[in-house]
């Protein structure tokens, strides 16, 4: 007969064997400390950071699903931040991270309006984002376009910029001058509507317009706060037209974000509004815009911007961020980009889908009018927007 010790025994081995053999698996299934997880099939993962409308997700998504099928190295996957949804904002992530002394993050690509990277630099440090290699990004000598700063660090990928839409049903001859604009919103009091700056781009470009136009042609470029003194010409203009824009119930109204101002394009409340070109075109092309919704450039023209990527330092995948961002500038994704949302291109038009390029014909990005104001002047011209303008309407 067997010792009871001897019976523990029996029972307890296989047990500790089995705890034994399943510690070892886990820890050998586990990665190294610093070792990016590896995506399908093996290939190694680069993690696509952007935010914006649906229609710069759709874009991604589709651009995506054509890196990954050419590639047996990388597999790229999005992380989008949709705008207005409340959620922390992509650079506050970023700079988060950077301030918690992380050195290894999913953050291996980054897209970011051409204007954020001064913000991104001043608030997360020279150091946030690493010089390119030209080496790795073989279609770089396509670029017809640099970013607005900091060029060894960001490349551009898309173009985009305001324009003026309007319903060609209503309006025969556009506004080609910002001064013949002008003259036409008094003209026709009610049928005009920009939005809050704060709220969307399309309504900030109008502002920053109005505004600068009355300053030097470099002032667009400078982030110096005394610009700031030279605003009161632009803020008179302003408060000058409120009176002959789009009202409801009696009182003018100032539509939130660039949508609000498209719907009331769409649906005949308003004749014209500064809009987005990609947006308004992918509406288009959607049916959610009318095609009697046309665009036209005036002089000056509204601003605009590229659309850029970097990698930030903290990436653990440096080399497939390369193979992406070059990918992006090929002719394959620059044709993924125009189709989806109507994005200007930023590589030589002759290397595109002539077909695709039809729905942004005479749109030019060596023609567009740039602005860098940094986020501080931006917030003080909003501020003072706010305070000067938005309260006529009460």
């Amino acid at each position: 007969m067997k010792s009871t010790k001897s019976k523990w025994r029996s029972v307890l081995m296989p047990l500790f064997l089995f705890v034994l053999l399943f510690t070892v698996t886990a820890c050998g299934g586990q990665n190294k400390s610093g070792e990016k997880a590896a995506g399908t099939e093996g290939k190694k993962t680069v993690t696509v950071w952007a935010s914006g409308s649906d229609n710069v997700r759709v874009q991604f998504d589709e651009q995506i699903k054509t890196f990954n099928a050419a590639q047996d190295k990388y597999e790229a996957k999005l992380e989008f931040i949709t705008s207005g949804t409340g959620a922390q904002s992509l650079m506050d992530k970023i700079l988060a991270a950077k301030k918690a002394g992380k050195a290894n993050t999913d953050f291996d690509v980054v897209e970011m309006g051409g204007e954020e990277i001064n913000n991104y630099l001043k608030e997360g440090g020279k150091d946030l984002f690493v010089p390119l290699d030209d080496k790795q990004l073989t279609n770089k000598s396509e670029l017809q376009f640099e970013a607005p700063t900091n060029t060894d660090k960001f490349i551009p990928y898309r173009g985009t910029t305001v324009v003026l839409a309007y319903n060609s049903e209503k309006v025969a001859n556009p506004p080609k001058t910002a001064k013949e604009l002008y003259d036409w919103i008094k003209a026709n009091p009610g049928r005009f509507a920009y939005n809050t700056p704060d709220s969307g781009g399309a309504g900030g470009s109008f502002v920053v317009t109005s505004v600068y136009n009355f300053l030097d042609k470099e002032a667009l470029n400078s982030t110096d706060s005394e610009m700031a003194k030279q605003w009161d010409k632009g803020f008179a203009l302003l408060k000058d037209l409120h009176s002959s824009l789009y009202q409801s119930s009696g009182k003018v109204v100032y539509p939130n974000k660039n949508q609000g101002a498209l719907d009331l394009l769409s649906s005949g409340e308003i004749d014209m509004t500064p809009m987005w070109a990609d947006m308004l075109l992918s509406g288009k092309k959607k049916g959610t815009v009318p095609a009697s919704i046309q665009m036209a450039q005036i002089d000056p023209a509204f601003t605009g911007n590229v659309v850029v990527l970097g990698i930030p330092s903290m990436s653990q995948n440096k080399e497939g961020a390369h193979a992406f961002l070059n990918y992006m500038i090929s002719a394959q994704a620059q044709n993924i980009a125009l189709d989806s949302m109507a994005a200007i291109p930023v590589i030589d038009f002759a290397k595109l889908d002539p077909k695709l390029l039809e729905a942004i014909k005479g749109l030019q990005i060596k023609e567009f009018r740039a602005s860098n104001i940094g986020s501080d002047l931006s917030k003080a011209l909003n501020d003072r927007w706010t305070r000067e303008i938005s309260v006529l309407s009460k």
